[in-house]
């Protein structure tokens, strides 16, 4: 399995965080599960290679999109394929929604259109022309000016609200919302609405959803026991924690630290 990140170039990094890769050749006749957590961003994700089916939560499953867009999402999701793949992403702070495609993210909260049904015709396209690409360069080439011509044509100036999600993500979720909220020269009421259209979700479920991905984060580290990531992390107590992480992932966190979890599989790649 292959796993590795790009980071873009200086102009889009206002609302890419990063390119991603994954690829695998199943070696046997065993499926591939991959599980997506909750998640404060969004991301665009282009299935060049293979195509998953999803795992809905009646056990069913049905055929997954070759490529779509995925928003902030405050619960796991569970896919399938039975051969060998290739996936890559564009890993969007949560503002680019607005900023690239003309619609409050709130829109897409939970959601994951494909992108013919998304973009119409320039979903289409673009579909095509990075399934046809040769290389990983050439497929970031691609997408890097199709985003460059969106916020030509969709650029939101929002920067104050822009600047305290950041915030709350720099913080790994610890950032105190009062004090942010002051920052961005706002009531109370106003901000708690821009932030809602700007982030997909209130500030405190953000803030919870990104608390997680900092605890996600700790995976491979051998010398901090679950307690110890747990306060580190910010919560309050380790049933807290669990709780959390159980709602987000789906998982137990002693699952996924032992490596054995579901789809995390790339974390060591």
């Amino acid at each position: 399995m292959k796993y590795f990140t790009i980071l873009p170039s200086a102009d889009l990094a206002r609302y890419v965080r990063f390119f991603w890769v994954l690829e695998h050749n199943l070696a046997d006749s065993e499926p591939y599960f991959h599980r997506t957590m909750a998640d404060g961003c969004a991301e665009m994700v282009f299935h060049f290679k293979g195509r998953f089916d999803e795992i809905l939560k009646t056990d069913q499953s049905e055929l997954s999109f070759l490529s779509g867009i995925q928003g902030p999402m405050q619960s796991f999701r569970r896919f399938r394929i039975d051969e060998d793949f290739g996936i890559l992403g564009v890993y969007l702070y949560p503002f680019a929604i607005p900023a690239l495609f003309g619609i409050p993210t709130t829109e897409l909260r939970n959601q994951m259109p494909d992108l013919n049904t998304f973009l119409g015709n320039a979903g289409t396209e673009l579909e095509e022309r990075v399934m046809l690409a040769a290389d990983h360069s050439e497929r970031i080439h691609i997408i890097s000016e199709f985003l460059r011509k969106r916020i030509h044509s969709h650029e939101v100036h929002e920067p104050a609200v822009f600047s305290v999600i950041s915030s709350v993500i720099r913080s790994n979720g610890l950032a105190k919302i009062p004090d942010l909220a002051a920052q961005s020269f706002l009531s109370t009421r106003q901000f708690e609405r821009k932030f809602l259209a700007f982030s997909g979700f209130t500030p405190k479920l953000f803030s919870r959803i990104i608390r997680f991905h900092s605890a996600l984060n700790e995976y491979g580290n051998k010398e901090k026991s679950l307690t110890e990531i747990a306060y580190e992390c910010g919560y309050y107590d380790q049933s807290h924690f669990i709780h959390d992480f159980k709602a987000f992932s789906g998982e137990h966190p002693k699952t996924y630290f032992s490596g054995n979890a579901e789809g995390m599989g790339y974390r060591d790649a």
